[in-house]
């Protein structure tokens, strides 16, 4: 196939995401205000869009709090600098057992919730871009299942376009982008449309290049799309992304580290993707070019 290269490219950083990565790296931000000071670091260095999680303050562990997710959107709306916000709706799908002979009942460590309660910091907070999980998968550990039916799916997705809020579909393997072109064809996912290819996450979509280019061929051509790998194929994947006609995502949720050894930020990630895109001729766009081209409007959040 030949090469259709981007050559304006934004860059979205995901800054904390909702693994064990705190006791990993000091570099993690945990509290809404060290979650907002690195998304505007990482929107200095060249970040279009922040893609945000947030934190329990004192233990590092994935909250879904609304008052969190408030306090990390009023401090990134009332920078001086400005950035795409956009915030994951992933949580509350986490089904967990207590081993295999303890499938009759979930474990108390799982976080299953309803679809309103599940969008409701998205409803309250309004950020231009909110992520779409469109798949159930098993993730890396033993007995955790990252849950979303089809029925949640598209109850979430309509509440979140609803909200005028832009969807980003993360999809983990081809299937998810089957359904979501179902969801596209039914209305609950409005044009223009927006995807996050997931590279590499166990056990989703091996991140070698066939597996790639099959996920890329599965994008219809008018949609808007990035991928990411995890770990050491982050920056990598930066390159790959360009060159297969896309844009990329880099960021502490997925990656700790800038150099072997070199435990990274947010900011030094975004500047080593800069780096490499515009090594390869391309051009990092901005926020302004961003809601330009997916039609995004920037907004504080309702008041309580």
């Amino acid at each position: 196939m030949p090469l259709v290269m981007n050559r304006e490219v934004f860059i979205t950083c995901a800054v904390t995401g909702s693994g064990g990565t705190q006791d990993r790296s000091p570099h993690v931000p945990r509290s809404p205000q060290q979650i907002a000071e690195s998304a505007i670091a990482a929107a200095q260095a060249g970040a279009a869009v922040v893609h945000a999680h947030v934190r329990d303050p004192e233990t590092g562990k994935p909250s879904r709090d609304l008052a969190l997710y408030r306090e990390v959107t009023e401090r990134v709306r009332d920078s001086a600098t400005d950035v795409v916000l956009n915030l994951t709706a992933g949580m509350g799908g986490d089904l967990v057992f207590d081993g295999t002979e303890a499938m009759t009942r979930m474990s108390p460590r799982s976080d299953m919730a309803g679809a309103a309660e599940r969008v409701a910091h998205v409803v309250q907070c309004r950020p231009e871009i909110c992520t779409l999980d469109c798949g159930t998968m098993n993730f890396n550990e033993a007995d955790y299942v990252m849950v979303n039916t089809p029925g949640m799916l598209r109850d979430m997705g309509a509440r979140m376009r609803d909200a005028g809020v832009r969807i980003e579909i993360e999809a983990f393997d081809t299937g998810h982008l089957w359904f979501a072109k179902e969801l596209v064809k039914e209305g609950v996912i409005p044009a223009p449309v927006l995807v996050q290819l997931c590279m590499g996450v166990p056990w989703g979509a091996p991140d070698d290049l066939n597996t790639f280019m099959a996920m890329v061929n599965n994008v219809p051509a008018d949609w808007h799309w990035s991928a990411f790998s995890i770990g050491r194929n982050q920056m990598p994947y930066v390159a790959a992304a360009v060159l297969a006609g896309g844009n990329v995502r880099v960021g502490l949720e997925d990656n700790l580290w800038l150099d072997k050894g070199v435990l990274a930020t947010n900011a030094g990630l975004v500047e080593r993707a800069v780096t490499i895109i515009e090594n390869l001729g391309a051009r990092v766009i901005g926020p302004a070019g961003v809601r330009a081209r997916l039609g995004l409007t920037k907004r504080g959040v309702l008041p309580l």
